[in-house]
């Protein structure tokens, strides 16, 4: 599984990522976590307010910090 953490480094951003990392580790869930910071690439995902959480290329959460449960929900899809 490819997730990628979108947002220009704001403490949001910053949460998202460490939250998903917890859900990654604490649930044993195979994934390579990336962060992309350019805007440029996160305007590639039609991405206009972040922080946003991509899975596999496709956007699941935009534009707000979800809870861990909600992450764990939306990677369980995959």
């Amino acid at each position: 599984m490819n997730i990628q953490i979108l947002g220009t480094g704001c403490p949001k951003c910053k949460t998202l990522e460490k939250i998903t990392r917890e859900v990654v580790e604490q649930n044993g869930i195979s994934a390579e976590i990336s962060k992309v910071e350019d805007i440029m690439e996160i305007m590639k995902f039609n991405v206009m307010s972040t922080p946003a959480l991509v899975v596999n290329g496709k956007v699941e959460i935009k534009g707000r910090v979800p809870s861990a449960d909600e992450i764990k929900q939306v990677l369980s899809k995959y």
